[in-house]
């Protein structure tokens, strides 16, 4: 790996994530993002760049050697990040949402000695939640954990892993034990020597391409240690659910963000053709500006939230809290579109074209995914299901 400059931020000392994760946006992801689009490769070069500055260790704490980062760095980093490539943004996202996971329910000394390494070695970890054969229920798991002494055994048909090929470890979900009911579930860290994937279909995906999301046969052996200590509903509720809605809904900021900044350019150059008058697509630019700040402030009041309540199981499992979360997600993905669509008319045919400066061909396939992953229909089930009992806050 190399860095991106001759003199790399000293991190550790400084701190500064998100700037660093700006300038690998600007400099390393913004001039092949649109290669990596049109070919569906992995972002080898944005993600490399983040491990040379030691960020894929942003999370891990500073005694394990890691950056020590709070995750509304991580958030304003992503920001940053996708607003040049958000398929670059998405796999950083992934990463730190199970890095997060690793820090706040990997207790053992295994666990935390893996975390050490990560940190050194900069790994980058994928994540095996979906299963085929459970209709899209990450709640519930087909597959099984199977011990003998000291050693387990797993094998998921996994229809989506993403950048499943280019991990260096997947954290899988999978029933406690054979015997055991589908929504007893465990998350495994399954790592080389004991992790073989093979590969079912290929990813050729409208938007995100560059995730690299194909499906796989996993399987994976290990030490029972590998095996993180708090149930998987327990991490799901506390830590998986809320910082993937909290991190993914950063990045579609910034792809939002790149819309409105190509929007604000083109109407400047039309306000430059005519000097003395206000173009037409100005009062939308303003229109659309507003919509975006109001998505800016659902992002930071919602992390705001979580930061004030992560050490805190009670809220943290609390009904308010499930559906603020699950709010955030639908909200956010809902308004990326929107916001799209109304800068594609702003500048009208130009976002159109392929060729143009002001394309938003790539941001838009990229906002369609947003309410996909993990379908909105189904998360406001959840919450329409939720809102029946509670009393509210």
């Amino acid at each position: 790996m190399t860095s991106v400059s001759d003199a790399p931020l000293c991190l550790g000392e400084l701190g500064d994530v998100a700037a660093a994760m700006a300038r690998i946006g600007e400099q390393v992801a913004a001039p092949v993002a649109d290669e990596v689009d049109q070919a569906a490769r992995f972002p080898a070069e944005s993600i490399g760049a983040l491990g040379a500055e030691g960020l894929l260790g942003a999370l891990v704490p500073r005694d394990l050697g890691g950056l020590g980062a709070s995750f509304g760095e991580v958030s304003e980093g992503l920001v940053a990040l996708g607003r040049h490539c958000a398929s670059s943004a998405m796999v950083a996202a992934m990463h730190h949402i199970q890095v997060a996971c690793l820090v706040r329910h990997g207790h053992n000394a295994v666990l935390r000695d893996y975390l050490a390494e990560l940190a050194e070695h900069q790994y980058l970890l994928a994540s095996a939640t979906t299963e085929v054969g459970t209709g899209g229920d990450l709640g519930s798991s087909l597959c099984a954990v199977e011990t003998t002494g000291r050693t387990f055994t797993l094998e998921k048909q996994a229809p989506v892993i993403s950048y499943g090929s280019f991990a260096d470890a997947i954290l899988c979900t999978a029933r406690r034990a054979p015997d055991g009911p589908p929504n007893e579930q465990v998350l495994v860290l399954c790592r080389p020597p004991g992790l073989l994937l093979e590969q079912v279909g290929e990813w050729n995906a409208l938007g995100f391409r560059g995730t690299c999301s194909p499906g796989f046969v996993l399987r994976a052996s290990g030490d029972v240690a590998s095996i993180l200590d708090d149930p998987y509903d327990v991490i799901s509720t506390r830590t998986m659910l809320p910082t993937a809605h909290l991190l993914w809904s950063s990045l579609w900021l910034g792809i939002a963000s790149s819309a409105i900044d190509r929007a604000r350019r083109f109407v400047q150059a039309e306000a430059r053709k005519h000097p003395g008058t206000t173009p037409t697509a100005a009062l939308r630019l303003a229109e659309t500006n507003a919509l975006l700040l109001q998505f800016q402030e659902l992002v930071r009041g919602s992390l705001r939230r979580f930061e004030d309540a992560q050490h805190d199981p009670a809220q943290l499992e609390g009904i308010g809290f499930a559906i603020a979360m699950n709010s955030l997600k639908v909200t956010a993905s809902t308004l990326l579109v929107d916001i799209i669509r109304q800068c594609m008319l702003i500048c009208g045919l130009a976002s159109y074209r392929l060729d143009s400066p002001y394309s938003m061909g790539r941001q838009l396939r990229d906002s369609m995914g947003a309410s996909l992953m993990v379908n909105n229909d189904r998360i406001m089930g959840n919450n329409a299901q939720m809102l029946l009992v509670h009393r509210g806050e």
